[in-house]
């Protein structure tokens, strides 16, 4: 029996359930008057059921039960039941009949089985269409979220990207109208990023935000709070939560659907569709779809927001890059100029030693500040011993080639030298200095006119002078800075090239005597052949009394020239043997001439000579230079370390025991080493180096040698610039004090602050003493700075201060007589209480001049002025000078604090206990120094310290704390 199709082309089709056109499809091979009622239940379809037209519903009730039965008997031969799962189990078909007379058998098995394929191959071709329209839907839905990721990535802006995202929603289901939110719960406020509507003519404003306050009817905020899905008419949703109609928020939706978005746990938006027009426009499954593209929608946003954000980090970034890049740009012209200036100031060092007369000195000097600024016109001038002449020894100009010596008057130049202090002056400040009588224009007016002071130590002897005649030329102030910088080395240089004239000069006269009288004994000699012999013997005396040293006999200072000259010739051309120069000091040489006398010390200078002499080759050549000073001249072959190992040998060989004038002593030496190298041009350079590698051997504890280097030039170069940058400072009054609180260590109550210098560097910054202390001490400009700083601390005194300043004093000022009158003349000048003032000093300063400093101890403290022994336990700790000296303050030293606290050293520990037992039984006070820690303060407590500084109870600032005022 053929099967029966179901089709739209099948009349019993027309208007009715599948269930019902299958129903007819099977009732029509049935005999006339029968009825048909079936059931089913599939996993994928659901259940349905259906009957044909007329069929009562107790019939449609037996194929129910027949559906839920596991087993089914038929019920006579009229009324018929069957029921059975598919193959696979997936579904489960009952039939029932009424008939209107029984079947025969193999009818029945043939109409059963025909039903049994219907059937099947019915819900088959059900669940597969199923499957091609979920398959459908989901192709549909994938493709929206790949639309929506790729949107998120483009190139768009943020409106353009939602209107986009707007269509592929609306492909999905109708989203005519749609609008796109981003919450912020703890602004309670939300913002509108998308808005499309038929019926609200609202247009979006992303950067908005609407408050809450704002909206309190807004079903959108309702559906924000709720957190979850909401679907349905507004009228609805509004009642079931709660919120007022209010027209201002637009129209009712006969169907409404909104989804939050979420983030985490978070509601921090929603998408909302509605529609005017139809009822029940959406489904559960539109709300699921929709609450799915929402999370995507909101990935997108993050995406963009996110790409947006990046791009305004690259953007900052790129100009921090920029600016960073113009720095750097700024920093390199800076060094460059820098290097081209030292440069420059290497290049006057050197003229001063090379240049074979002053005239060429000049010359090469201008060259130099050519290169640094517009030095077209440019004159050296310079007083004259007596101070009445101005002379112009150098001077290139173009309007005044030849520029005379004139007496001192009121020009120009004469204005720097009276004033000390560059001048910079275009013609109106000149026409004003003419007019106020200050000054008088000599030779033809400059448009713009730049002088500097030239000082010999610290009194002016010239100028520099730049000048320029055209507007196109104008000097600055970092020109004038520049050339002062660079006037100062023209000054040095100009004092080396005046002391290598007088070398010279002297060195001319010295040949000159030479040669006359080589003539007078040549004359002598044709008039007097008697005496050719005696006369002989006397030139060969004088020639070696000019070229060796009266005491040893050794060659001296010229004579080692005039070798090392030859030697330089020698290696330039490549036919010499390298050479080193070795410059040998005795140390502790005055020692023996003031405790033994000047005959002992020659004698000893003889035996050194002596001893120096075995140790080298008869190639070498030794000199005295003077006082305990000897040359080498040494040939090498197998690198430098030979010339080391013998420099070693030779100090060994010196410090072997030697009896002078009955005593044995043990001498010893420093030795500098100064190697070949083709940038030397003449042995004045050589000897130079060794002489500074013999200072660092001598820094470096003596008794020993060092090899002459770069660092070692440039460290001298250095230490140079420093000395003048402080004397600028003191010039400038460039240093100040920082205040450190001194405080009760139980209550942190402020007793007192100790002054701490610093200089405020007009390159380097603020600079702590041990930056410059030392250079300081050597070159004795320390007392200065220490006035300065005293100075300002009687101001700060006079002010008003509650508690006590201390303040630290160098031993070099107890040697001073009238350092206590200066001080108090000063408290005196400035209307301050000397009793504010403490003093710390050393216990070196203390056993250097001890007469003196307790003089100076005992005025100060009948004043006020209290005297704290500082660093205590540091130095010698001669306990003696405690009972001798008005000391009121004992300072115990960081050394042993340091060594307190959860790591004590039992060391520290006893120290402390036994200064603080000392103190006690003085009845000094005590002041712990470097408390750093809590345990420190702590400890300190415990062992009876009750004072105390450090980082832990105030760091040095430039302000004053405020001190208590119940403090004495």
């Amino acid at each position: 029996m053929p099967t029966p199709s179901i089709s739209a082309d099948n009349p019993a089709s027309a208007d009715a359930s599948p269930a019902d056109r299958i129903a007819s499809i099977l009732r029509g091979l049935l005999p006339a008057g029968a009825e048909l009622a079936l059931s089913w239940r599939d996993w994928a379809l659901g259940n349905d059921s259906g009957a044909t037209p007329g069929a009562s519903g107790a019939l449609k009730r037996r194929a129910e039960h027949a559906l839920a039965e596991t087993q089914v008997e038929h019920d006579g031969p009229v009324q018929r039941t069957y029921a059975w799962d598919n193959a696979d189990g997936t579904a489960r078909v009952a039939l029932a009949l009424a008939l209107p007379h029984p079947l025969a058998a193999p009818e029945e098995d043939a109409w059963l089985s025909l039903a049994r394929t219907l059937l099947v191959t019915s819900l088959d071709a059900a669940r597969a269409q199923a499957r091609i329209v979920s398959l459908e839907k989901s192709k549909r839905l994938q493709q929206a979220l790949y639309e929506i990721a790729d949107l998120a990535g483009a190139d768009l802006e943020m409106p353009e990207m939602l209107r986009r995202i707007h269509a592929v929603v609306n492909s999905l289901m109708y989203a005519e109208n749609c609008y796109i939110v981003l919450y912020d719960d703890q602004r309670r406020s939300v913002r509108f990023l998308y808005f499309a509507d038929q019926r609200d003519p609202y247009v979006a404003e992303p950067e908005r935000e609407f408050g809450e306050e704002e909206m309190a009817n807004s079903m959108t905020f309702a559906l924000l709070r709720h957190g979850q899905p909401l679907r349905g008419p507004s009228a609805v949703i509004r009642q079931k939560l709660g919120v007022m109609r209010d027209p201002s928020h637009g129209p009712d939706s006969l169907d409404w659907l909104g989804v939050p978005m979420r983030r985490d746990d978070r509601v921090c938006g929603a998408i909302v569709v509605q529609s005017y027009d139809a009822p029940a426009s959406y489904a559960d499954e539109d709300r699921a779809l929709l609450g799915y593209v929402a999370q995507h929608i909101l990935t997108a946003l993050d995406r963009k927001h996110a790409h947006v954000e990046l791009e305004h980090r690259v953007a900052v970034r790129t100009h921090e890059l920029q600016r960073a890049n113009r720095e750097l740009q700024a920093e390199i012209m800076e060094r460059k100029r820098a290097e081209k200036l030292q440069r420059a100031l290497f290049r006057i060092t050197d003229l001063a030693i090379t240049s074979e007369s002053l005239e060429r000195f000049y010359a090469d000097v201008h060259v130099v500040v050519d290169e640094l600024i517009n030095a077209r016109n440019f004159y050296i001038a310079l007083i004259s011993d007596d101070g009445e002449q101005l002379a112009f020894p150098y001077s290139i100009d173009e309007r005044d080639p030849m520029r005379k010596s004139r007496r001192m008057t009121n020009g120009l130049t004469e204005y720097v030298i009276a004033t000390g202090r560059p001048l910079l002056a275009d013609r109106e400040v000149i026409g004003q200095l003419a007019e106020q009588g200050k000054l008088l224009q000599h030779g033809p007016p400059a448009y713009s006119w730049l002088g500097v002071p030239l000082f010999r130590g610290e009194d002016v002897v010239g100028t520099v002078v730049v000048q320029s005649y055209t507007e196109e030329v104008k000097f600055t102030s970092h020109d004038q800075n520049l050339l002062t910088f660079v006037a100062h080395h023209i000054g040095n240089g100009l004092d080396r090239q005046r002391a290598q004239e007088r070398l010279r000069s002297a060195h001319a006269e010295l040949e000159r005597r030479v040669d006359e009288r080589t003539r007078e004994l040549a004359e002598a000699n044709h008039q007097l052949r008697a005496q050719i012999g005696e006369r002989l013997r006397a030139e060969q005396q004088l020639t070696y009394q000019a070229t060796h040293d009266a005491l040893t006999g050794l060659p001296n200072r010229p004579h080692l020239l005039d070798r090392l000259s030859a030697a330089i010739d020698r290696a330039r051309h490549g036919d010499g043997q390298a050479f080193a120069v070795l410059f040998l000091d005795l140390d502790r040489f005055k020692l023996v001439n003031d405790s033994m006398g000047h005959a002992a010390g020659d004698e000893l200078l003889v035996e050194v000579a002596r001893r120096i002499i075995m140790s080298v080759r008869d190639d070498d050549v030794v000199s005295r230079l003077g006082g305990d000073e000897f040359a080498l001249l040494v040939e090498y072959a197998d690198g430098v370390e030979n010339v080391r190992d013998f420099a070693q040998r030779l100090l060994a060989l010196l410090g072997r025991p030697m009896w002078v004038a009955g005593r044995e002593l043990f001498p010893s030496a420093s030795l500098g080493i100064a190697v070949w190298h083709p940038r030397y041009r003449n042995g004045e350079e050589l000897l130079r180096d060794a002489d500074a590698a013999m200072y660092r051997a001598k820094e470096q504890g003596r008794d020993r040698c060092a090899l002459f280097d770069e660092a070692m030039r440039e460290a001298a170069m250095q230490s140079l610039d420093l000395e003048a940058d402080l004397r600028r400072a003191i010039n400038h009054r460039d240093f100040l004090p920082f205040y450190q609180p001194i405080r009760r260590m139980d209550d942190g109550r402020v007793i007192g602050h100790e002054a701490l210098l610093r200089w405020q560097h007009e390159r380097r910054g603020l600079l702590l003493p041990a930056e410059f202390i030392g250079l300081g001490e050597d070159s004795g400009l320390i007392e200065q700075v220490d006035w300065l700083l005293y100075e300002q601390v009687v101001r700060q005194i006079a002010r008003g201060v509650e508690g006590y300043i201390s303040v630290n004093v160098s031993p070099r000022h107890f040697r001073s007589p009238d350092f206590g009158d200066r001080l108090l003349a000063m408290f005196e000048a400035h209307g301050a209480d000397p009793a504010r003032l403490r003093l710390e000093i050393t216990e070196v300063a203390l056993l250097d001049d001890a007469p003196r400093t307790l003089r100076i101890l005992r005025t100060l403290r009948q004043h006020g002025i209290l005297a704290q022994l500082d660093d205590f336990g540091t130095g010698f700790s001669a306990l003696s000078y405690l009972h001798r000296f008005p000391i009121s303050v004992l300072k115990i030293d960081r050394s042993f604090v340091s060594g307190l606290g959860s790591e004590a050293r039992p060391e520290s520990l006893a120290l402390v206990r036994a200064i603080l037992a000392l103190a006690g039984t003085l009845g000094i006070e005590t002041i712990a120094e470097g408390v750093e820690t809590e345990e420190q303060r702590k400890t300190l407590i415990e062992l009876g310290c009750l004072l105390g500084q450090g980082y832990l109870l105030g760091r040095p600032a430039a302000q004053m704390e405020a001190v208590a005022a119940d403090v004495a």
